[in-house]
């Protein structure tokens, strides 16, 4: 009796719902259905699509120190870390750009790691480079940084090869520094576009060397 009654009882609602359907009712859902996978997707202002990333220009190194030759290296390295950030277009020209940036090595120190009265095992390069950036648009400065990039080398009884273990040393810290400023600059574009502001950084940070 139980399976006939349920039977009975779907067998009424459904000729009530054909004649309301013949009397012109309509049944509708408003709003929007489930979707899979969670809520509906809303267009925020991160989905607008975004303009061409700026272009940068990155002048030669100016080397003010006595340490040769590392200011080639040094803006290559640079070049190479913003191109790959993704966040500017780095270009050679300064009149088809729309940023330049300026850098200059301050200073090149060699300070003894490791050593006893007569003698030193280990030296650590520190190199620090001041840069900045100016708004050709706007002919003013936009971003500044002091960074500082070091790099460790042991001491041999070769003189030449010491020199060699030096200049890979000097390297090391180059790197540092070009990928310091690449994502210090980046980060101050993205938050400059989020906040629609294009003031200055505050005063520069100096980031201690690091292996």
């Amino acid at each position: 009796m139980g399976r006939s009654y349920h039977l009975s009882v779907w067998g009424t609602l459904s000729l009530l719902v054909l004649s309301l359907a013949g009397c012109g009712y309509q049944f509708r859902v408003e709003g929007a259905g489930p979707v899979v996978g969670g809520s509906p997707h809303t267009t925020t202002s991160s989905d607008k699509p975004k303009g061409p990333p700026p272009k940068l220009a990155i002048a030669p190194f100016d080397n003010h120190t006595f340490e040769p030759n590392i200011e080639q290296k040094f803006t290559a390295y640079t070049r190479h870390e913003f191109s790959a950030g993704g966040g500017v277009e780095v270009v050679n020209e300064k009149a088809a750009a729309d940023l330049f940036m300026k850098t200059q090595i301050v200073s090149v120190l060699t300070p003894s790691l490791s050593f006893n009265q007569s003698v030193t095992f280990e030296q650590r390069v520190m190199v620090t480079v001041k840069a900045t950036v100016q708004d050709l648009r706007k002919g003013q400065e936009i971003w500044s940084q002091t960074s500082i990039g070091a790099g460790e080398f042991f001491l041999t009884n070769d003189l030449q090869f010491n020199r060699v273990l030096q200049n890979r040393a000097l390297e090391q810290a180059g790197r540092q520094i070009a990928e310091d400023l690449a994502t210090r600059f980046l980060a101050h574009l993205d938050h400059g576009a989020a906040t629609g502001s294009s003031s200055p950084t505050p005063p520069p940070a100096t980031r201690p060397g690091a292996k």
